[in-house]
């Protein structure tokens, strides 16, 4: 397959932030092409932010709807390649279960969908169909989440015993939403948001980094959801602590009210040999505990780290990198699946293309959000993921 990826977006246009970091994270290894998008639910607005994006007038479409079908009636040689989906979660299933039903791929901003039940039929269809599903929890395309993840896999650590992983930010310390403020407007309303206001939007980032660098799955939870802002319809803080099924126990926090904290993910990984601890904010950097020996520092782009730490690396050491570069990772691995299933290849295991979320991880978050909201509801009673 000897050209650019094509993609279409869904979402995105005058006024979302999301919808340009998924552009520059496509763009940044000039694999991926943006040809036609339905950028907002007002026809005219997406047509107009498809014209800030110089894309032909015939390729900027009123509606997903719209946008897919006509996509799947050009030519093979013209039409997408897959979609990207980059709106508020209550429209996340809508346009990626037309794609699938149309033969597009899907890559979508997580959560996957608007609740559980959602996210398990569309994970029927990604069976039957066949096609690829990606989700862009962009933090596993972080070079040294990558190092971490390997470091467990192969028994560096030990068996692993205690998982510590929080995610804190401060910007809804205020009932910011009824200024018109549109990030916290829709995040905070449950018909947009889904069951879960904090859990959903940056939990679901801190339980899919626990599980994809433990290679473990949280099997149960006990959890405490909490509205401080009144008048707010969603929780904006959680305190969650967890049992992994490998009898390892783990604490979740992930908080929107902690003032002065911007987006603090780290997480602490203790196994029988040793521990690790990964910090969002400085993340070129890893440190490495053990019991008899001084704690070492693993930095990013080094010739000691692992094959897939440095084939997730841009730059050279000390050249700062990590968000917009973790997300690009995920369009890497995602396009890299599409252009082996065009050429009919198959990948191995351990693959860069196959190292990115899929539907199951998906599935996994909502199945997480949905315990969180239940347990909270029943005074952190011990309840199962449903999944």
């Amino acid at each position: 397959m000897s050209r650019k990826i094509r993609y279409g977006m869904v979402g995105g246009g005058r006024g979302a932030f999301i919808g340009a970091v998924h552009r520059i994270a496509a763009a940044m290894d000039q694999q991926i092409e943006l040809v036609c998008g339905a950028f907002s639910s007002d026809p005219e607005r997406s047509k107009a932010s498809g014209a800030d994006l110089h894309l032909p007038p015939g390729r900027c479409y009123g509606t997903f709807e719209e946008m897919i079908k006509a996509e799947a009636q050009l030519p093979a040689g013209e039409r997408m390649d897959f979609i990207a989906i980059v709106t508020p979660n209550h429209m996340h299933f809508p346009p990626a279960k037309m794609a699938l039903e149309y033969g597009f791929h899907v890559l979508s901003d997580k959560p996957a969908t608007f609740d559980l039940a959602q996210a398990k039929a569309l994970a029927k269809l990604v069976k039957k169909t066949g096609l690829l599903y990606g989700l862009t929890h962009n933090y596993t395309g972080y070079p040294l989440v990558k190092e971490a993840r390997n470091m467990v896999a192969t028994g560096k650590l030990g068996k692993i015993r205690k998982v510590v992983v929080e995610y804190p930010q401060g910007w809804l310390a205020t009932r910011l939403e009824i200024n018109g403020q549109k990030q916290a407007f829709w995040r905070t309303d449950p018909k947009k948001s889904g069951a879960g206001g904090c859990v959903g939007d940056i939990g679901t980032h801190a339980e899919n980094l626990a599980e994809y660098i433990t290679g473990l799955q949280i099997k149960e939870l006990a959890a405490d959801a909490t509205t401080f802002v009144k008048g707010r319809k969603l929780d904006d803080d959680i305190n969650v602590l967890l049992r992994f099924n490998n009898g390892a126990k783990g604490v979740l926090h992930a908080s929107q009210i902690c003032i002065g904290e911007e987006n603090n993910l780290n997480i602490r990984v203790y196994g029988e040999k040793g521990s690790l601890e990964w910090h969002q904010k400085e993340p070129n950097s890893m440190l490495l505990k053990w019991p008899n020996d001084p704690m070492q520092i693993y930095r990013a782009a080094n010739g000691y780290l692992s094959d897939v730490a440095k084939a997730a690396g841009r730059t050279p050491p000390a050249h700062p990198e990590g968000y917009l570069e973790g997300f690009a990772n995920i369009y890497k691995a995602f396009i890299n699946h599409i252009r082996a299933v065009e050429d009919g290849r198959k990948l191995k295991a351990g693959d860069f293309a196959l190292d990115y979320p899929k539907i199951e991880d998906g599935v996994r978050g909502m199945a997480f959000i949905e315990a969180v909201v239940k347990s909270s509801k029943g005074n952190a009673k011990w309840t199962k993921l449903d999944c």
